[in-house]
């Protein structure tokens, strides 16, 4: 217990204030607001390393996977995972194996640049009344394997899974339904691979535990705000979250060039 305390009160205010925000955006995300959970790292790396704050938040979202999957899991779409689930496997693998290789920040401004470039052409072609064009099924693989990827990469996977789930309009909760089930499943994926990059120390163990409260509380608010949102309504949200965390990565990416 003096150790749980000794390494809480370590940290700086600073600190605090980053965490603590950043895993209330990824309740809210976890909560229904799928595409918010990409900021949780950035926000956190305001008071912290990335790597620090990644270490911290895997643990806070297995957690807040089980809330977030008993809320919404029984509305999923299995035709949409089983063809995701597969190729994120092959993206977790190959981010694992090319982690060393690959800039982090390269993959940020590219996975940026795209779904800023998808939200747009999303919100035009809605305003000219065109309908979303649905992918091939070898998308769907292919998406997943870019979600795998980036997430395992950069914690960026929620526009991958967005630009090819999006265009299918499932029904709210079916869409967070699968949402939830798919990002779950990658999690626990990544935990192999954090184990063995050292990551689970018995400090970061307990900054996530201090941090689960804030996590669960928002979690819980955001599936209370989002079944207040209408079908129509909510994807409109996530087509300008879309854009505003395309932006946001696409500038991080850029600045770590």
């Amino acid at each position: 217990m003096a150790e749980f305390t000794a390494v809480l009160a370590a940290q700086s205010w600073a600190f605090w204030a980053a965490a603590i925000a950043g895993v209330t955006i990824l309740g809210l995300a976890k909560g229904g607001f799928a595409g918010l959970g990409v900021l949780g790292v950035p926000i956190m790396a305001l008071g912290m390393s990335p790597v620090l704050a990644a270490a911290i938040l895997l643990p806070i979202l297995l957690v807040q996977d089980v809330f977030s999957v008993k809320a919404f899991g029984a509305h999923r779409s299995n035709r949409v995972l089983a063809l995701m689930i597969p190729g994120s496997c092959l993206g977790i693998l190959a981010g694992w194996a090319l982690a060393r290789f690959v800039p982090v920040a390269a993959v940020e401004a590219a996975v940026g640049l795209i779904a800023l470039g998808f939200g747009i052409q999303r919100i035009r072609a809605k305003h000219r009344g065109l309908a979303a064009r649905v992918g091939p099924p070898w998308q769907g693989v292919v998406m997943g394997a870019a979600a795998g990827f980036t997430s395992q990469i950069s914690h960026a996977g929620g526009p991958p899974f967005q630009m090819h789930v999006l265009p299918m309009k499932l029904p709210r909760d079916s869409f967070i339904g699968t949402s939830s089930v798919f990002f779950a499943v990658i999690n626990w994926l990544k935990v192999p691979a954090y184990a063995a990059l050292g990551t689970f120390t018995p400090a970061n163990m307990a900054l996530a535990a201090a941090l689960l409260p804030a996590a669960l509380a928002s979690t819980w608010a955001g599936t209370l705000l989002v079944r207040r949102v209408d079908g129509p309504r909510f994807y409109a949200i996530m087509h300008v979250m879309m854009i505003l965390v395309g932006g946001k990565l696409l500038w991080d990416g850029l600045s770590g060039l």
